[in-house]
């Protein structure tokens, strides 16, 4: 197998940990059994450049039980687990470029290892592998399927490649699915970054002001999730729709400039960057603890940061201290990179169970009807939507009502009146 891993001897515990989020992905083992029986993506070699975790090792298994040769490199080299990377090219067969921690001219050198495979299809966790292809591999792009996105950094860029007609290839936008961002954005963000910030820091998030950055879906689902935890939540926001329903929802909403001397957590899930500048740092209180949980380390000005810094130390794993003007200090866990990667384990196997199975399904989807799509950004079609919610309903054991021919007559007619 092709690979670059940091070392093939740490299989056997790679393995045991996708086992182990296996059993917690029943709905993607149900489309796996099913696609290693119909073979849909036969043929087909599928570059993906998404976190190397467990949960993916076993998105990976089931592409590859439809058939596909499949070429994976990191997203963030910061959430690579080394185990699962060697146990995937190991016991699983797939050719994976990941290494913890790996430098930027490295990860750089994955992406291309994939794109030199060769790919008839391909998967994304923020579009880097679709840039890359169309910036150094146009050639490519003539007999490329088509792409799936899994962020809503990568659909906001792609959107923006086709605004500019730059675009070459159909998307599919996983992230737009409902079964993936009312579910993984909002609960598996929400658990993971929390987790992330209490394994960093140990801090008491009861009784502490605590300030979400963002109040999309995964902004609902840290600030709920902080609430529960017993924080007063200040929610600061550039859309003054989701600032009303911040609002509505308890929260207090205001600009980062006013919520920055008052926070003593900070979470960014916003997609954008710049949006805790060093302006910001420096007028938070000493101790504040700051965190992103968006896409790329960009949200904070942690080059700034870094330069005005005093002292600049390691306090505790993927916890470090920047002292900066008026002997203050300020902590980032993890880099300013996700922080449920870089300080934990990431989403919770049970949520990714829907958002991969979006991913399997939107490859099969494309491999049927690449033809017919237009090269911009499509989003999953609602019927595999459904598909999805109604498998993963069915191996919780839950069942739910059917429609009378009668009430789908009333719905399906104008005519019925009241």
């Amino acid at each position: 197998m092709k690979h670059h891993v940091a070392d093939l001897n740490l299989a056997a515990e790679g393995k045991l940990r996708i086992e182990w989020a296996e059993r917690q992905m029943p709905t993607l083992r149900l489309i796996r059994e099913r696609f290693a029986k119909e073979k849909p993506l036969a043929g087909v070699t599928i570059g993906c450049c998404l976190h190397v975790t467990t949960e993916t090792a076993n998105l990976m298994r089931t592409l590859k039980a439809g058939g596909a040769e499949v070429h994976l490199c990191a997203s963030n080299p910061l959430s690579t687990q080394d185990s699962t990377a060697a146990s995937l090219v190991q016991d699983y067969g797939i050719h994976v470029y990941a290494i913890h921690g790996e430098d930027n001219e490295t990860y750089y050198k994955h992406l291309r290892a994939v794109l030199d495979a060769k790919p008839d299809m391909t998967q994304d966790d923020g579009a880097d592998l679709v840039s890359t292809m169309h910036k150094e591999y146009p050639e490519l792009l003539k007999t490329l399927v088509g792409s799936t996105e899994e962020t809503t950094t990568g659909v906001i860029r792609l959107r923006a490649m086709a605004a500019d007609n730059a675009l070459k290839i159909p998307v599919i936008a996983v992230n737009d699915a409902k079964t993936k961002h009312f579910f993984d954005n909002k609960y598996g963000t929400g658990q993971s970054s929390i987790d992330g910030i209490l394994r960093a820091t140990n801090t008491l998030i009861a009784g502490s002001t605590f300030v979400v950055a963002g109040y999309g879906w995964c902004g609902h689902g840290v600030a709920a999730r902080a609430k529960g935890q017993g924080a007063n939540v200040i929610v600061t926001e550039i859309d003054p729709i989701a600032a009303l329903e911040a609002t509505m929802d308890g929260f207090r909403v205001m600009p980062m400039d006013e919520a920055a001397p008052l926070g003593d957590i900070f979470v960014t899930v916003t997609g954008n960057r710049d949006v805790i500048t060093l302006d910001h740092f420096k007028q938070m209180k000493d101790g504040a603890i700051v965190a992103n949980s968006g896409h790329f380390n960009v949200e904070l000005q942690m080059d700034e940061l870094t330069a005005a810094a005093i002292e600049r130390r390691p306090i505790r794993h993927e916890l470090v201290e920047y002292r900066i003007e008026n002997n203050r200090s300020v902590f980032v866990i993890g880099e300013g990179r996700l922080v449920n990667l870089a300080a934990a384990e990431g989403h919770p196997a049970k949520v990714m169970d829907l958002s991969f199975c979006g991913q399997a399904l939107a490859a099969e989807f494309l491999k049927k009807n690449h033809g017919s799509l237009g090269k911009q950004v499509h989003t999953l079609p609602a019927e595999l939507d459904d598909e999805i919610a109604a498998i993963k309903l069915e191996s919780m054991g839950i069942k739910i009502d059917v429609l009378t021919e009668r009430q789908q007559q009333y719905l399906a007619s104008w005519q019925e009146g009241t």
